[in-house]
């Protein structure tokens, strides 16, 4: 039997009256509920109509118009004439943002298409993409005819990331023959970025400095952005130019450099790896710093690829290497004159003479000179002239290193010159002191030999080299000066008396017009005579090599320091080629190119006559040079990340730590060129003869 509970229960009585209270309260309810509800709600919309007008005014406006900066237009920079050595150039450009694209490899399948790239440029764009971060643009192409510019814009809708851009891009006329120098810009890294938020960095086309002048005068070369409002669609699509603020071009840079001099000094190094400097004596104005071989900084701005990185990389002439300021050498004997200056300032009478026999013993070691045969008696003209070794050892045991350093810093060895540029090397002046502080030893007697020759601890950068000359030729603490004021330098004098600096003058005016040792260096000029001085710096000894044939990296370095005229001085050169074989490899290129600032047309001449042997222009040399890696590698070179490229520029930079070619015991100098009246020899071959003697020192440390 089932008990039933719920008809047990009683029901309750629900009256009239209850179910009128029970919908009241409810009623209530619900009305307080959805009352609060619209009173938020209102409160909510005033507060966005009201409060919020201006902000979202502003998105719904950016919804209908595009507002996007323009990069700026960079600063000239010229030379002392006002030719441009850097300038803009109209450009239609294609760049792709990476965090904005959608498919990457159809991305690039499509723009190779329309744009017509060759493999190595689409492996090249991969590689970017590759390492690029997110925001920042990438260089697709640029200076696109309008058809190919056209292409892609029209397709812009199916191209998620990718920016088209009629402006300006960085335009260098000289090529290879200003890398070192100006130096190449490019788009801002993330560090660069992270140190300078401005949002400038982040727009498509626009260029950093990043080496050279470039770098140094960012800020200077910058501008301002200009900015640019369009009405655009739902998609994107541009339907009318609005307003449109114009960019303010950065500060135009004049320089003391002579543009066509810059160049023809960088042709004319030729195949050669070295450097020319020319100063003035007047003033000290830098003329020309070229450095070769170089690199091409439109390409460098371009963005440059793996195929021409590998060029790059495998040329032991170290083509990332500025050598004017980052090459460090042992001078060898251009330090000649200014060792005669220290003696002379220290009291010795330059008509004393010593016998020279081919050598001289220095304790029970025989310094041997370069003439093995040597010179007889040897005065102080005669040592500088015809380069005698043996009157520099002798005189350098009687006045003491510490005479010689002192004159070298006094002329502008061992020193940083306050320049606009981004590094130098400043070399070492040796001396007791030096060598007790750096390697804990007692200075030698044969330390002294080796430093009065230019050789040992002895190094020096090129310009250096070209201050050395400069305050020689002119008696003046000149300071070499890159920026163009057009104001005199107000240069105190040196404090050597001018009947020292005449003795001296005389002395290199016979090394080039008397019985010196570069006859071949004379001018064509008869009214223009020049003074210098020859330098042969080894870099291993006579056991490993003789110096001037064999691997290139035994080769001895050949230096040329000069002056003209040499009675008036007026310009200064140096000259220094590396492991040219010696300097006969220098003077011929410093003949020329101070031919260059009398005779242009004999000048240029002679350069064409060169480079129809040497294969063209270094600009032509670079291309074929370029197109020959295209042919044997095509997209097969090895990638290079950014961490290597950063990597193999500082070593290429970083050359004062390097090992120096340390000459600690008895060393034979390399022979001097005999003098020759020809003046007709075939281009970048030594002058020099070999001398028929062996060293008798250990090999280079």
């Amino acid at each position: 039997m089932k008990f039933r509970f719920r008809r047990a229960k009683p029901k309750p009585h629900i009256s009239n009256g209850i179910l009128r209270n029970s919908f009241d309260r409810r009623t209530i309810v619900l009305g307080s509920v959805q009352g609060g509800v619209a009173c938020l709600l209102a409160a909510r919309l005033g507060y966005l109509a009201v409060f919020e007008n201006e902000k979202y005014q502003l998105e719904a406006e950016s919804n209908r118009v595009n507002l996007s900066l323009i990069a700026p237009r960079r600063g000239w920079i010229l030379d002392r004439h006002g030719t441009p050595l850097a300038s803009n150039r109209a450009d239609f450009r294609v760049d792709v943002i990476p965090e904005r694209m959608h498919d990457k490899a159809e991305t690039v399948a499509m723009l190779g298409d329309l744009l017509d790239l060759t493999p190595v440029a689409r492996q090249d764009l991969q590689d970017k993409l590759e390492d690029a971060r997110g925001f920042a643009p990438v260089q697709v192409a640029s200076g696109l005819d309008l058809d190919r510019f056209s292409a892609v814009s029209v397709r812009l809708p199916e191209l998620p990331g990718v920016v088209t851009q009629r402006g300006y891009s960085r335009y260098y006329p000289d090529g290879v023959n200003v890398g070192h120098l100006i130096g190449y810009v490019g788009a801002a890294s993330a560090e660069e970025y992270e140190k300078d938020r401005d949002p400038l960095l982040l727009t498509p086309g626009y260029k950093v400095g990043k080496d050279g002048l470039e770098k140094v005068f960012e800020k200077e070369l910058r501008g301002k952005p200009g900015a640019r409002r369009t009405e655009v669609t739902a998609r994107g699509r541009i339907i009318r130019d609005l307003e449109t603020r114009d960019d303010i071009p950065g500060d135009t840079v004049k320089l003391t450099i002579d543009a066509g001099l810059q160049s023809y000094a960088a042709r004319r190094i030729g195949t050669e790896s070295g450097s020319v400097v020319v100063m003035d004596c007047h003033n000290g104005d830098i003329l020309t710093m070229a450095s070769m071989p170089s690199f091409d900084p439109n390409s460098f701005s371009d963005g440059i690829g793996r195929l021409e990185w590998k060029m790059l990389s495998d040329d032991d002439h170290v083509p990332l290497r500025n050598k004017v300021l980052r090459g460090l050498y042992p001078p060898g004997s251009t330090v000649k004159p200014m060792v005669s200056l220290a003696f002379r300032e220290a009291g010795l009478d330059p008509n004393e003479t010593v016998y020279c026999g081919g050598g001289l013993r220095v304790g029970n070691r025989v310094f041997h000179c370069w003439n093995r045969r040597g010179h007889g008696q040897v005065d102080m003209a005669k040592g500088i002239y015809q380069s005698c070794d043996v009157y520099f050892y002798a005189m350098v045991q009687r006045m003491g290193m510490d005479v010689v350093a002192a004159m070298a810093r006094k002329l502008g060895l061992g020193q940083e010159f306050d320049l606009p540029v981004v590094g130098q090397s400043y070399g070492t002046v040796p001396d007791p002191a030096w060598k007790l502080r750096k390697y804990e030893r007692e200075w030698q007697t044969f330390d002294s030999v080796n430093a009065t020759i230019g050789q040992g601890y002895f190094l020096v950068n090129p310009l250096q080299q070209a201050v050395m000359a400069s305050r020689i030729a002119s008696g003046l603490n000149l300071q070499p000066r890159l920026i163009h004021t057009g104001k005199p330098q107000h240069a105190e004098s040196l404090g050597i008396p001018q009947d020292h600096l005449d003795y001296i003058h005389k002395a290199m005016s016979d090394v080039v017009n008397g019985p010196g040792t570069a006859h071949r260096a004379a001018l064509p000029m008869k009214d223009v005579l020049l003074a210098g001085k020859t330098g042969t710096a080894q870099v291993v000894s006579l056991s490993v090599s003789n110096g001037k044939t064999g691997p290139f990296k035994y080769r001895d370095h050949g230096h040329f320091i000069c002056f003209a005229p040499w009675d008036k001085p007026r310009y200064a050169c140096a000259v220094a080629i590396e492991h040219g074989g010696g300097s006969g490899a220098a003077y011929p290129i410093a003949r020329d190119v101070m031919t260059y600032l009398w005779d242009k047309e004999a000048a240029m001449e002679r350069l064409t006559e060169y480079e129809s042997q040497w294969g063209g222009t270094a600009q032509e040399r670079a291309d074929s040079r370029y197109a020959s890696y295209v042919q044997q590698y095509g997209v097969s070179a090895p990638k290079v990340s950014t961490e290597q490229e950063a990597e193999a520029v500082r070593d290429a930079e970083s050359t004062q730590s390097q090992p120096q070619p340390i000459m600690s015991e008895a060393q034979s100098p390399r022979p001097e060129p005999v003098a020759s009246p020809s003046a007709n020899a075939s281009p970048n071959t030594s002058d020099a003869a070999s001398a028929d003697a062996t060293s008798t020192g250990p090999s280079t440390q």
